[in-house]
């Protein structure tokens, strides 16, 4: 038996840590996270004839579907009005939270030659993901606000609250990459178990059905303000109430009371602090773990 063996285990030595989540300079972090976040959106569509038009596609593919199926067999459209646009912003909003989690997942693990090789601010990996979902988010916003003039809509000063609505959203899902990503690092699991909530998110938040519905079929305000407890839920039906028409109700007008956001605000402050807090701690062990 060599000696090596005979050593006790804490005789090996301490564990090597790599970079932190931030980094020593933030400036850095910020240029490294755009740098990434670019450089994979125009490889996304570098050889492609149609390019952008792909990536569009996907949610007007499912609006058509959606709409057929509930607005004109089903009947799940309520008395909203626009309910044709509101169905497409919910799909695109859905579209922006599953592509930016779902690339944020194996984003650390998808670039184990960079994370072994290069010491830079971990924390870049996960954020150029939900950047790069933001350029999309910001680019299928654009077919919303042209389907809104349409279908009769007219510009409305509400407006002017939409792009804190997208930051608190675009805050929510930086929580879930950071909580995810590390996660993953250590139990492959997360991947698939996303996946399924997801799907259940899906169908539990009033994208392709109104909450003035949900609440006739139940006969009762529980089950809509559950479901708007949900973040995302919450940050649909205000972008749905500052775009489009005050038929789409807030989650004030839910809950009966301005408090009652504090609900989805302080769920999604729990997901961004863990989210935080794991992601730190993990950040320095990410060589070791792959």
């Amino acid at each position: 038996m060599s000696t090596l063996e005979t050593l006790p285990e804490a005789d090996y030595g301490h564990q090597i840590k790599g970079p932190s989540a931030l980094g020593s300079d933030w400036r850095r972090l910020l240029r490294l996270t755009w740098t990434l976040a670019v450089t994979d959106f125009k490889l996304r569509f570098f050889g492609s004839v149609l390019g952008y038009l792909w990536q569009l596609m996907r949610p007007l593919m499912m609006f058509g579907i959606l709409y057929l199926v509930f607005s004109v067999f089903l009947n799940f459209s309520g008395d909203v009005q626009y309910y044709s646009v509101g169905l497409l912003t919910g799909i695109v909003l859905f579209t922006f939270l599953g592509d930016a989690t779902s690339g944020a997942v194996k984003s650390i693990v998808n670039r184990e030659n960079l994370v072994r090789k290069i010491e830079f601010p971990r924390l870049a990996v996960p954020m150029a993901q939900v950047l790069q979902g933001m350029f999309n988010l910001g680019l299928n916003l654009l077919p919303v606000f042209v389907f809104y003039f349409i279908a009769g809509g007219r510009p409305r000063w509400q407006w002017l609250v939409l792009p804190l609505i997208v930051a608190l959203f675009a805050i929510f899902v930086s929580g879930l990459a950071m909580l995810l990503s590390s996660l993953y690092v250590r139990a492959r699991d997360v991947d698939p178990i996303w996946d399924v909530v997801m799907q259940a998110m899906f169908y539990a938040t009033p994208i392709f059905y109104t909450l003035d519905v949900v609440r006739q079929k139940t006969g009762s305000n529980v089950v809509p303000q559950i479901l708007i407890s949900n973040p995302f839920a919450a940050v649909l039906q205000s972008f749905r109430y500052y775009m489009l028409d005050p038929s789409w109700e807030s989650p004030t007008q839910v809950y009966g009371t301005a408090w009652g956001l504090l609900i989805p605000l302080g769920i999604t402050a729990i997901i961004v602090v863990v989210g935080s807090l794991v992601f730190a701690h993990e950040a320095p062990l990410v060589a070791e773990e792959l």
